[in-house]
């Protein structure tokens, strides 16, 4: 029986208006009125798995799954001759043996050829079930999403059960009330802010984040999500609003985990100062995430030198109070609610742990404190009555450790916060304080390594003066300020033969333990070298030589740039003044130059030859003579007293000037108006020694040409004992006339030309005799039987210390004498 067909175009389940993008995209074949294939395009093979090879040439009736349709499709076709087209739902056959429902249409018939055909299109049939109205109840009144609905007028109409459990209010109190009626507060001010934007743009909003509080979980702030969209009449017209609420307090708490995280590392730490920092952790932790914060340092740890007790992993090894308050805040001024201040000794550790807490505990999490625990009342009765007068209801205490070093214990309470501490909390508290802790330790070690270097540079420096009878000396030392740390500047004042005085002061460039090491050896090295009696460029030139074999040797190192940039980069000057001659000789290595002040208060900066940097090698430095008048002052200074990011130098030694006019101040007034000049904070180390000259009068000094003959020696003896009794020193004729014959008699028997004997009354007689000799004499241990060689031990014997110096015609043989010489006492 053939099936009946509708006698309009369109049979049943037909899908009208048909868009040419969709039409596109369908399977087509061409089917012959003889019901043969002769078309078949790529659509079609992958919606029946059939290759064109497979069915071109075959009969459509192979296509079908439900055998009577072969005769339906040949009456479709028939009646698709007169012009009409077709369209309904057919049952094709898969290669693979299932039944596609495609919705068919035929169109009206066409030649090709000689042969009628039609064109065949099919499209894979959606089925769309009907859902009922219990199933649509069920997904909006037990969706996980808390849903509601209100009015223009913005009041609740509808609520699923969801929304009415995470807001903790019942339905019927919703329904025909507004958000603030319910929760009173800027959150529901802001949402209904949103829902009249809605109203009034016909946009939805989504995702709006808010904090509030929930009827359901009144002690704990929670994070919610909303969104927003309006609903609308057949018409298009907005007749209400829905909004979506899914609570995001997990969510929320992870980014502000992080957020907070990343807070910390910029607002803890920015000193190092252990102290400073442990306050920092207190003052960022409240009120952002506790109440009240304390912060308990071990004693060592707040040591400079490195002493104290130490907590061990073997356990505790002292009792009572072992940490030191480092750092509290508090939401109440002043801190009302801690039983100690800051500096002061405590042992607050949580009932019931003890110090091993401190070295392998876990962070302890108390969300309910209860003041009525006897262990809290036994063990911590002062901070029990605290709990109580204040509130105190949750804590959460987390040892403090960095680099497996322990380093104390830091406590956050809530009080006036009515939320308790959870584990998320000790999640967030774990980190701030493993970074913090990370930052006390860094302090640590910097501070430690601070002190010992400016001890150490301090113990190099020279603890007092002496400049004789040639100057009156003071000085002044600052150390760079703590964030770049010491450095190797020195001054020094070293006694010279002939009543004469060596002033040097030296830099050597960088901060820390290596500089102030490389200082102490280069001031020992002047030391040495002065005690030579070398002249200034010469005793430079020396040091410049030393400093090229430091860098030698400490280029194996595994540090050889770091030091030897440190040494190569030192300069200095030194000058002698000679208070007989009132001249002053000096050279410099790439050192600033001196300041001079007359008595008249004439500023005056010497240019003297620059010289090179020590270090350098191969290129020479040149000494000046400069004669200073009677109480003039001279200056030494290092660059950062006149050098600074925001000062010119030619500005920095006007100012220097300035500071040292009013010359006849005492000399630590003017140390004093020269600590004003410096910058607070200072990036370089300042070292400044200030010398008021003095001159040996002509009563002071006596000299006379001795001929060269040895009959010669007995009047000179004869000369220095007269000189004697003027002066008073009658005490020391002997040692003096013993003395004056061995030197005089050297100088005689073994140099050639004019020799001259000089006494100089100083703080010690000074013997000298100068020949043209270049010959140093030798000490010798004369043997019993020698007949001579025993004039320089008895020298040694008798002096209070002698030695030799060379000048351009010759060299000087001199000895200092004093009351305590031997001969004194004969």
């Amino acid at each position: 029986m053939t099936p009946a067909i509708p006698e309009s175009g369109e049979g049943p389940g037909t899908q009208p208006n048909i868009g040419a993008e969709e039409a596109a995209s369908d399977a087509a074949a061409i089917v012959t009125l003889a019901g043969m294939v002769i078309g078949w395009t790529r659509s079609a093979e992958e919606l029946l798995g059939r290759s064109a090879r497979e069915v071109v040439g075959g009969s459509v009736g192979r296509l079908l799954a439900v055998p009577e349709d072969p005769c339906r499709v040949a009456a479709i076709m028939e009646r698709c001759r007169g012009g009409q087209a077709w369209s309904g739902e057919v049952t094709l056959s898969h290669r693979d043996g299932r039944r596609v429902e495609v919705n068919l249409r035929v169109s009206a018939s066409f030649q090709v050829g000689d042969d009628e055909c039609f064109l065949v299109s099919a499209r894979e049939r959606v089925i769309r079930r009907a859902m009922g109205q219990s199933v649509l109840d069920g997904f909006l009144t037990r969706s996980p999403v808390g849903m509601a609905i209100v009015d223009m007028d913005l009041r609740c109409t509808w609520v699923n059960n969801t929304l009415e459990s995470i807001g903790g209010i019942p339905r019927e109190q919703r329904l025909g009330r507004r958000l603030t009626d319910l929760f009173p507060g800027l959150h529901a001010e802001a949402l209904e802010d949103v829902m009249r934007k809605v109203l009034r743009t016909g946009e939805p909003v989504s995702d709006f984040e808010y904090l509030g509080w929930s009827w359901a979980d009144p002690h704990r702030q929670h994070a919610y999500s909303t969104s927003f969209f309006p609903l609308m009449d057949v018409e298009g017209g907005v007749t209400d609003i829905c909004y979506m609420v899914l609570d995001v307090t997990d969510r929320w708490n992870a980014r502000q985990l992080i957020s907070m995280v990343n807070e910390a590392g910029a607002c803890v730490g920015s000193t190092l100062d252990v102290m400073e920092t442990a306050q920092e952790l207190a003052d960022f932790a409240v009120p952002r995430f506790a109440d009240f914060a304390i912060v308990d340092l071990l004693e060592p740890v707040l040591s400079t030198e490195g002493h104290g007790t130490w907590l061990s992993d073997a356990g505790p090894a002292v009792t009572g109070p072992v940490m030191r308050r480092a750092g509290m805040s508090s939401v109440r001024e002043g801190c009302p609610e801690a039983v100690a201040q800051v500096g002061d000794p405590v042992d607050f550790i949580p009932p019931p742990h003890d110090l091993e807490l401190l070295v392998n505990g876990e962070p302890v999490l108390i969300p309910v404190l209860n003041p009525d625990n006897p262990q809290w009342a036994v063990e911590q009765p002062s901070r029990t009555s605290s709990m109580r007068e204040f509130g105190l209801h949750s804590l959460i205490s987390v040892p403090m450790r960095a680099r497996d070093t322990v380093l104390g214990l830091t406590t956050f309470v809530r009080s006036r916060n009515p939320a308790p501490f959870t584990s998320d909390d000790v999640l967030l508290a774990r980190e701030l304080v493993a970074r913090a802790a990370v930052c006390v330790d860094n302090a640590r070690r910097y501070t430690r390594e601070h002190h010992a270097t400016l001890t150490l540079q301090r113990s190099l420096l020279p603890h007092t003066l002496e400049g004789g009878m040639a100057v009156d000396v003071a000085s002044m030392y600052l150390p760079a300020d703590a964030k770049d740390g010491v450095g190797g500047d020195w001054f020094d004042v070293i006694p010279l033969s002939g009543a004469r005085v060596g002033l040097v002061v030296g830099d050597v460039v960088g901060h820390g333990l290596s500089a102030a090491a490389t200082m102490g050896r280069l001031r020992t090295a002047v030391q040495t070298l002065a005690d030579m009696d070398l002249p200034p460029d010469e005793l430079l030139a020396h040091l410049d030589d030393l400093v090229l074999r430091l860098s030698e040797e400490e280029s194996h190192d595994a540090s050889a740039d770091l030091i030897r940039t440190t040494v190569m980069g030192a300069t200095c000057l030194y000058a002698i003044y000679d208070p007989v001659t009132r001249n002053c000789t000096l050279a410099r290595a790439g050192h600033p130059p001196p300041v001079l002040v007359t008595p008249e208060g004439r500023v005056s900066f010497p240019e003297l030859p620059a010289g090179p940097p020590l270090g350098l090698g191969g290129l020479p430095f040149e000494a000046v003579d400069i004669e200073l008048a009677e109480n003039s002052l001279i200056g030494l200074y290092t660059d950062g007293l006149i050098e600074g990011d925001q000062r010119d130098v030619d500005v920095g030694m006007a100012h220097l000037g300035d500071a040292l006019c009013p010359c006849d101040l005492p000399l630590e007034a003017l140390c004093a108006n020269v600590r004003g000049l410096t910058a607070t904070p200072q990036s370089d180390d300042v070292a400044f020694l200030v010398a008021r000259t003095h001159a040996l009068s002509a009563d002071h000094v006596a000299s006379w040409d001795v001929a060269s003959d040895p009959a010669a020696v007995a009047g000179a003896r004869a000369l220095a004992t007269r000189q004697l009794r003027a002066w008073g020193l009658e005490e020391l004729a002997m040692a003096t006339e013993l003395v004056v014959s061995e030197l005089v008699t050297n100088a005689v028997r073994y140099a050639p030309g004019p020799v001259r004997l000089r006494l100089l009354r100083a703080s010690r007689l000074i013997c000298e005799v100068t020949d043209t000799s270049n010959s140093s004499p030798r000490l010798r241990h004369a043997r019993t039987t020698d007949e001579g060689g025993r004039g320089l031990f008895l020298v040694a014997q008798l002096a209070h210390r002698w030695g030799t110096r060379y000048t351009h015609e010759g060299k000087i043989i001199w000895a200092e004498l004093d009351s305590s010489a031997p001969a004194a006492r004969w």
